[in-house]
């Protein structure tokens, strides 16, 4: 009876010494060779928005974190001084016109007394016709950019987005080019992952991606849609002599760099909000790897760990 419960203790023994062992080597192999990461970020495009024209704001009707959608109007601008300066724009044209019907005559006419007048005359008189096609076209050229800057003082969305960084309500002074909102691009929303140079030889653009969000339970999925090709080299600053900045390292610990890979977002499940800058880890090819004991393991310990 003592032989079998000592064979019995050193069975389970060597049974909690093998499970340990075959838990650590598949923490290494998730560690060190399967393609995920926990240094993900959601980025998304931002659009500066900024009038052309400089006027008193006049019309708003925004929050911040409101969706707007391409061409609604963002706010607008006093169009008093606009409205004149294309009233003058119109005039001059008027009276360009005019003037240029007025040369036209007198050159057809003086055309029509060849024998009469001097060929100095009829000279001058096609000159001054021409002078005065001239004035007309850039008397249209100013009409046009009258009513461009009319037209530019009512400010749309350029893109369907959310806006953040309001800094704008009625009766500010919005100066021409200054930036006064941001929108952030509904439609760009990505996965910016970041993994170690030893996992890239098992990522390739198209591969599929399983999202997992740090604030959300449901994953997201997506494709790999393309690999960084370089990234900042410490080595290459200059120290103030003008000579190379290196810095010293250890034989026998090598850091692997890490490599921003650019993912892009298939499925979004029904219920998270995506917002720039949440954290998330990024699995690629997941789904050929959840077969079998030992794949299973990988994947909660990717999950978990």
């Amino acid at each position: 009876m003592n032989v079998v419960s000592r064979f019995l203790r050193v069975l389970v023994t060597l049974a909690v010494v093998l499970l340990a062992i075959f838990m650590l080597v598949q923490v290494w192999d998730v560690y060190m060779r399967a393609p995920w990461t926990r240094d993900g970020r959601v980025m998304a495009q931002t659009v500066i928005v900024a009038p052309e024209v400089s006027g008193t704001v006049v019309a708003m009707n925004l929050s911040e974190n409101q969706l707007v959608h391409q061409g609604d109007i963002l706010y607008r601008l006093d169009p008093t001084r606009f409205t004149i300066a294309l009233d003058q724009a119109q005039a001059a044209l008027d009276a360009a016109q005019l003037q240029l019907k007025q040369q036209q005559q007198e050159f057809a006419r003086r055309q029509s007394l060849a024998g009469l007048v001097s060929s100095e005359d009829r000279q001058n008189a096609g000159i001054a016709s021409a002078i005065a096609q001239a004035r007309v076209a850039g008397a249209e050229a100013d009409l046009a950019l009258a009513k461009l800057n009319l037209a530019r003082a009512t400010i749309t969305a350029p893109v369907t987005g959310y806006v953040t960084r309001l800094r704008l309500q009625v009766g500010d002074y919005a100066p021409a080019g200054k930036p006064l909102i941001t929108l952030i691009d509904a439609n760009s929303f990505r996965i910016t992952a970041y993994f170690e140079e030893t996992k890239l030889s098992m990522i390739h653009p198209g591969s599929p991606v399983s999202i997992k969000l740090l604030g959300y339970r449901p994953r997201l999925s997506g494709h790999v849609e393309s690999i960084g090709r370089g990234i900042n080299d410490a080595n290459e600053a200059i120290s103030p002599l003008g000579l190379p900045m290196v810095n010293p390292v250890f034989d026998w610990v090598r850091l692997a760099q890490r490599i921003p890979v650019d993912i892009h977002i298939d499925h979004i499940p029904p219920g998270i909000v995506l917002a720039a800058g949440m954290t998330c880890s990024v699995d690629v090819g997941s789904a050929a790897r959840h077969h079998g004991i030992a794949a299973r393991l990988r994947h909660w310990l990717e999950n978990n760990l």
